[in-house]
């Protein structure tokens, strides 16, 4: 899977919130300031490109729905950039973050907590 640019990362986080739609939609939902509508159907048509997106052709204009929900998006993303920067190792980026004191002992020991009541018995 393609990763997505920073601009289409943010075009993508508001399709997904509104479930799909149209170009103008999605402009409106975006923070200020916007990129002009051009940029966005740029930037959209990109995405279908990628296949992140279908459209249905209504009237003159184009409907986008997602066709890859975000948790699974994220789930690819962060499979890709664990394998990218920490050697395929979820501990070394735990590790990383720890050593960066970017998270805490008791972060840790709640990360701990989920992956036991995780565990089957």
């Amino acid at each position: 899977m393609a990763k997505l640019t920073a601009q289409e990362e943010e075009a993508m986080l508001v399709i997904w919130k509104s479930k799909g739609g149209f170009v103008k939609d999605f402009l409106d939902q975006l923070p200020e300031p916007r990129p002009p509508y051009t940029t966005l159907a740029s930037t959209i048509r990109n995405l279908e490109r990628k296949g992140f997106l279908k459209s249905e052709k209504l009237g003159n204009t184009y409907r986008y729905e997602p066709l890859i929900d975000e948790e699974e998006y994220k789930k690819r993303f962060m499979s890709g950039f664990v394998s990218d920067y920490f050697r395929n190792s979820f501990k070394e980026l735990v590790a990383f973050f720890a050593t960066e004191k970017q998270i805490s002992a008791d972060e840790l020991k709640e990360i701990i907590d989920m992956i036991e009541k995780r565990k089957p018995d």
